[in-house]
């Protein structure tokens, strides 16, 4: 079974390496000697850039400074979306009243795309960092809030009922039944989230920023440096790979007694 598992991850890796060899090659056959690559750079010189900018500045850090400033912001906003969309989503599953309060206000809000909010959040917060935070925290709090929700949904009935006959009181109903059945659906919640917010990081950068991968893109659009905005498309790219497969790694780990228990 173990060799089998190595073999197939390796196979994985290889097809990978296919994968991006083959779109690396027709970028470079597309923008070799023709109009596009007049406006568009080609792979080498990009792949090039990139590796330049690990140890040199774009503006007043490297890419792994920009790269740092943008996950701080991720971070903290997302930390925060967590905490409450768990605790709401949990609530309004769980508790009919808590639902038919909050659950008006938040099907108002989920709709709204995070960038919607950038002039509101400047109004309200001005051109600082809590209003980057908050534009990432939206993007993220909707998302595990619905995922909480569904999971909250989705416990036995007949579980919670089974647990009311042996006298467990609501509160021990939450933490040992809903809590633990909702789980694997607030993990799938977080890692969409995740997602979602390092996505929204961009348009969060778009506030008044000098610095993070945003800054990159919307920086290299004003001087007209395709180069540069591919650089941090690229490391973009490359941060939420990995973040994603942290967050796999993690709920793999964490949720390995539901896995074992079907």
């Amino acid at each position: 079974m173990k060799s089998t598992s190595i073999v197939q991850a390796i196979k994985r890796v290889f097809a990978a390496i296919f994968s991006i060899g083959v779109v690396l090659l027709l970028w470079y056959i597309i923008t070799n000697g023709t109009k596009l690559g007049e406006i568009m750079p080609g792979p080498i010189v990009v792949i090039i850039k990139f590796f330049k900018a690990l140890y040199t500045n774009i503006g007043n850090y490297t890419i792994i400074g920009h790269i740092m400033w943008s996950l701080s912001r991720v971070m903290v906003a997302y930390t925060a979306g967590a905490i409450l969309g768990v605790a709401l989503g949990l609530s309004m599953g769980r508790y009919k009243l808590f639902e038919a309060i909050l659950r008006p206000f938040y099907e108002i809000i989920r709709p709204i795309p995070p960038i919607a909010w950038i002039p509101i959040a400047i109004i309200w917060f001005g051109l600082g960092e809590i209003s980057k935070d908050f534009i990432i925290f939206i993007s993220s709090f909707t998302i595990i809030t619905l995922n909480a929700f569904a999971g909250a949904r989705a416990v036995s009935p007949v579980l919670v009922g089974a647990a009311k006959m042996l006298g467990a009181k609501s509160h021990q109903i939450f933490f040992s039944i809903v809590l633990p059945s909702s789980i694997p659906f607030i993990f799938a919640g977080l890692q969409a989230a995740l997602s979602a917010s390092w996505g929204t990081v961009l348009a969060a950068e778009m506030v008044h920023a000098s610095e993070g991968v945003g800054w990159i893109i919307f920086s290299g659009m004003e001087n007209n440096m395709p180069t540069q905005i591919f650089v941090g498309m690229i490391a973009i790219g490359i941060v939420g790979f990995l973040l994603i497969n942290i967050m796999r790694g993690v709920e793999a780990k964490l949720c390995e007694w539901s896995k074992s228990g079907t």
